[in-house]
């Protein structure tokens, strides 16, 4: 079993700096060829018609949702409600939007907490399976949800169908996942993939959203790295996924570039250097509370950090085969997280009020800042 190379990220460390200020001036000719997809937002309030309009015109152009079984599923009679997603779908249609929906959450009626992984039994796994399954073939190909929506129908809709689906969120962290196991997390994986394929053949599977680098220790938490290696060492895992995502969330632009350049180190020696990347979370908050969170460091550290962690991101798509990014989060919303009240791109409240970070990041993606 690998462990991180010592010497590598040191290295890695002391010329961050120099990769991304190197980074800023690559990217800049090739910032407006980069496709929309590559740009999405997660957020954390209602997705409205206003807001896929406004990321629309900013070439925004996918949208990380959750996917709560535990919600969709509360009771175990085998029927789902799907009221929570259904909508979010809808609206991201009508403006061109993908939808990424990460499947998490285990109902009570299956285990204890949710965090548990539902892979202990023969029930726990069956019920995933049906319900996964369901998922696939409502929002897939051809699924239900766009047959209720085809033309001729009461609200016909542009059809864009569900083909990546993250299994799971920060599987290596305990706020989502307990305990932080890479083998069970890779039963899941494997039988995710399975269940996907049987309902929709052309379907990615991606993996959680993997904490970079959380404080608590096993087995409440692992590092990402080495989470992923372990995750890599169960037999024949490689072919039941097809992308890896990373949670960033960094001090600075560099500490990011740092993280991210750790995790493709991981994909490359376990030889699967065809794995795609996602970061499926990353910002850093425009409040001042650095003793708090380290990354909320006020407004003007949140446009520079965004800026340089964007063209790094941007400048070194291509050698990290780095598919998609997702800005968390959307709106300012106070008690959802101990940032997220700092780190949208618009102020708190119903109407859209942008932050100066809304324009900074228009500017990356080369849209407009209104429709």
């Amino acid at each position: 079993m690998r462990s991180p190379k010592t010497a590598y990220a040191l290295a890695f460390v002391a010329s961050a700096l120099a990769v991304v200020a190197l980074a800023s001036w690559l990217a800049a000719p090739s910032a407006k060829a980069v496709p929309p997809s590559f740009f999405g937002i997660a957020p954390q309030t209602e997705l409205t018609e206003a807001d896929t309009e406004y990321m629309r015109a900013a070439r925004i152009g996918a949208v990380r949702w959750p996917l709560a079984w535990s919600s969709a599923q509360p009771e175990a009679d085998g029927s789902y409600e799907w009221d929570a997603l259904d909508p979010v779908v809808a609206t991201a249609a009508r403006q061109g939007l993908e939808v990424l929906p990460f499947v998490y959450s285990t109902p009570r009626w299956l285990a204890r907490k949710p965090t548990v992984l539902p892979v202990a039994n023969g029930r726990q796994r069956s019920a995933w399976s049906t319900f996964l399954t369901a998922a696939v073939e409502r929002y897939g190909p051809d699924g239900e949800f766009w047959r209720e929506h085809g033309p001729g129908t009461a609200e016909p809709l542009p059809t864009i169908p569900i083909v990546d689906w993250q299994i799971w969120n920060e599987a290596n962290f305990f706020y989502f996942t307990t305990p932080a196991s890479p083998s069970r997390y890779a039963r899941l994986v494997k039988l995710s993939d399975q269940t996907m394929r049987r309902a929709d053949p052309g379907a990615s599977l991606i993996l959680s959203g993997l904490f970079a680098e959380p404080s608590a220790r096993p087995p409440r938490a692992m590092h990402a790295v080495d989470f992923l290696d372990r995750f890599y060492a169960v037999s024949g895992i490689k072919r039941s996924f097809e992308g890896v995502a990373l949670h960033p969330y960094a001090e600075d632009a560099a500490d990011l570039a740092r993280m991210t350049e750790g995790l493709r180190d991981v994909i490359v020696d376990n030889r699967d250097p065809g794995a795609r990347l996602y970061i499926t979370e990353m910002g850093w908050g425009s409040q001042h509370n650095p003793n708090l969170v380290s990354f909320e460091q006020g407004v003007g550290f949140q446009l520079r950090e965004m800026r340089l962690a964007y063209d790094y991101l941007i400048g070194n798509r291509g050698r990290l085969n780095l598919k998609g990014t997702y800005w968390f989060t959307w709106k300012d919303i106070p008690g959802s997280c101990n940032f997220c009240d700092s780190t949208g791109l618009f102020r708190r409240g119903d109407r859209l009020k942008p932050k100066p970070a809304w324009r900074t990041f228009v500017g990356i993606t080369g849209g407009r800042a209104r429709p």
